[in-house]
């Protein structure tokens, strides 16, 4: 969050969405959707997708507890992610939602404590509460989560942050159980001034083979050093308080944990070299940016320089962000950053990395200009720090990404081919931090509208917002944004959460006369690496290739589905696609039919 924001005068577009439609009638099958809304010529074409909202139709009955008691608590405004997943293995995407809780002393006396929930999915777009016949109900004040199979036996596993101790539930066929101690990822703690131990505010995390030794890692951002007895005092109009900036609060390192095969984490903070870097961590997201076979860890902090972790091997990351031009923008200023993701957007085997910053602050759009993707080094080499020096360029501007987003605060943030077309498109979710802000700032509003830019395949973007339905303008207190196919159709639908209230699922209804065709990749990966994390894939269809990679993390404290959807448009077949394992090795399969999805796995 801005630190500027309550000091100086801000210049914002007002934010005008269509008035929410009644929804309760609305039934699962799909109708014909609308296309009535084209943008003037030579901006783009007509984008071929719009979102229906199905929540309630599809059987989401979930709302976000803050918490809030009229005190403003910093942790109030910034919750909750959610998770796609499969947990019962079955082949249907489920539906993991992270709840917060009331603060000590301010429970309603007949209500029952706030849980986390989980939904199975029915394949079909609904959705059937299972949170209790599950165990997945637990109850703290949950920020974020991510999924991974971290002990090897192919059903996934949920790691949970939040203010205070983070929850492990392991996975055991269908019923989770807490591992959070016996595993030993139940958070760190630093010291007041007065020598009282506090845990960790965790924010997002990410699962990765970081070392190469065969399992899942887990890596874990952390926020500030806040306690509900350091409050401080922050008012937009003199008289009542307001949310506090994180400006106020000292920051907390980065937590890494290695997984030691047997059930058990080692804190490897310290020896990974992440322990003397306080930011304060929002978002996380991975990528191999040099080609080397290491997974490298990008960070977005709030109000610091972000973190670029590049992985030296052997559990070993040296912090490079300022050296790579990715720490500051282009003044040299450290943005308000929140959610985060990295896509290969123009197929050329350039990734970008993409940040939503504050409110006054445009999004940040960096692209790497070092090694390229199609040259890599040896598996587990480095290069030389010089090497680093200045690899990511600014590129929001160009991209057309800067004036769009200057207005909004965006959470979660997620680079994807919504209309299948083989170019990945881009998706914010925004929402103010301060419910009070139109009163002293009149231009703007708590609730904001979601954005959509179309991915031009140029490197370029088009705003194609008012194209993609009237559910998808409506202003909402937007945080965490995922993506997953809900209903087998094969393009991806959209979840977002809001804060303080429901979730959001928007359907994806592809216009019928558009003829694009897909392919979805699952990888099923040898050893206790059973996804196959940190795998890069490269489909090449009609002379152009796309590369994704299997990995977790990224938008803002949630994570989309493991498959990887590649759009063809109108390619028939994919030439070849060509997997990348971790560690080394590639696996090459030609001539793949499409509008399905295959499954690659990992020879022995």
């Amino acid at each position: 969050m801005r630190r500027s924001f309550w000091a100086a005068p801000l210049f914002f577009f007002l934010l005008v969405g269509c008035p929410r439609g009644d929804d309760s009638s609305k039934a699962l099958p799909r109708g014909a959707p609308e296309y009535d809304r084209v943008l003037p010529v030579g901006e783009s074409p007509p984008f071929p997708c719009r979102f229906v909202e199905i929540t309630q139709a599809s059987g989401i009955h979930f709302r976000h507890v803050n918490g809030g008691y009229g005190e403003k608590l910093l942790p109030e405004t910034m919750g909750s992610g959610a998770a796609f997943l499969d947990f019962d293995g079955d082949g249907k995407l489920d539906l993991f939602l992270v709840n917060s809780c009331y603060w000590p002393g301010h429970a309603p006396a007949d209500q029952p404590p706030p849980t986390c929930q989980l939904y199975r999915g029915r394949g079909d777009g609904a959705f059937d509460d299972v949170t209790a016949s599950s165990g997945a109900g637990v109850s703290l004040y949950g920020m974020g989560c991510a999924v991974a199979d971290y002990d090897g036996d192919r059903d996934d596993d949920i790691y949970i942050t939040g203010v205070g101790k983070n929850v492990l539930l392991r996975n055991d066929g269908g019923v989770f159980h807490d591992a959070s101690e016996a595993a030993g990822v139940a958070g760190g703690v630093w010291k007041d001034s007065s020598g009282t131990l506090h845990s960790e505010w965790s924010t997002s995390a990410a699962w990765a083979d970081v070392d190469l030794d065969g399992d899942v890692d887990l890596f874990v951002s952390n926020y500030v050093e806040w306690t509900a007895a350091n409050e401080i005092f922050t008012t937009l109009d003199g008289v009542t308080k307001a949310f506090t900036t994180p400006d106020r609060y000292p920051g907390l390192p980065c937590r890494l944990y290695l997984n030691q095969g047997d059930g058990r984490f080692v804190d490897a903070t310290f020896s990974a070299g992440l322990a003397g870097l306080q930011g304060k961590a929002l978002g996380v997201s991975l990528w191999d940016f040099d080609g080397n076979g290491l997974i490298d860890i990008v960070v977005a902090n709030d109000t610091r320089p972000n973190f670029f972790f590049l992985n030296r091997g052997g559990a070993r990351f040296e912090e490079a962000g300022l050296a790579a031009g990715i720490a500051y923008d282009e003044t040299g200023r450290a943005r308000a950053g929140m959610g985060i993701d990295i896509a290969d957007y123009a197929n050329d085997g350039v990734p970008g990395v993409a940040i939503g910053n504050f409110s006054d602050e445009p999004m940040s759009l960096y692209r790497w200009r070092g090694p390229p993707l199609d040259a890599p080094a040896l598996p587990g080499s480095t290069r030389p720090a010089a090497d680093l020096q200045g690899v990511f360029s600014s590129e929001a501007a160009t991209a057309g990404l800067a004036a769009p987003t200057f207005a909004p605060l965006t959470f979660g943030l997620l680079f994807l081919d919504l209309d299948l077309d083989g170019v990945v498109d881009l998706v914010l979710a925004n929402g103010h931090i301060e419910p009070d802000v139109s009163r002293v700032f009149h231009s703007q509003s708590y609730a904001q509208s979601a954005q959509l830019f179309r991915g031009l395949g140029n490197g370029t973007f088009a705003d194609v917002s008012p194209m993609a339905g009237r559910d998808f303008l409506i202003p909402r207190v937007g945080r965490g944004l995922l993506a997953g196919d809900i209903d087998g159709d094969g393009d991806l639908d959209l979840l977002l959460t809001q804060n303080g209230g429901p979730p959001v699922l928007l359907r994806n209804d592809r216009s019928p006369s558009v003829t694009h065709h897909f392919l979805r990749v699952q990888l099923r990966g040898k050893g206790k690496n059973t996804k196959a994390l940190g795998a890069t894939v490269r489909l090449t269809a009609n002379g152009v290739t796309q590369t994704r990679m299997a990995r977790t993390g990224s938008s803002y404290l949630s994570q989309c589905e493991e498959t990887l959807t590649f759009g063809l448009g109108e390619a028939d077949r994919a030439e070849k696609i060509t997997v990348r394992w971790p560690g080394g090795g590639e696996k090459t399969v030609a001539l793949v039919r499409v509008d399905r999805t295959i499954e690659i796995v990992e020879d022995p």
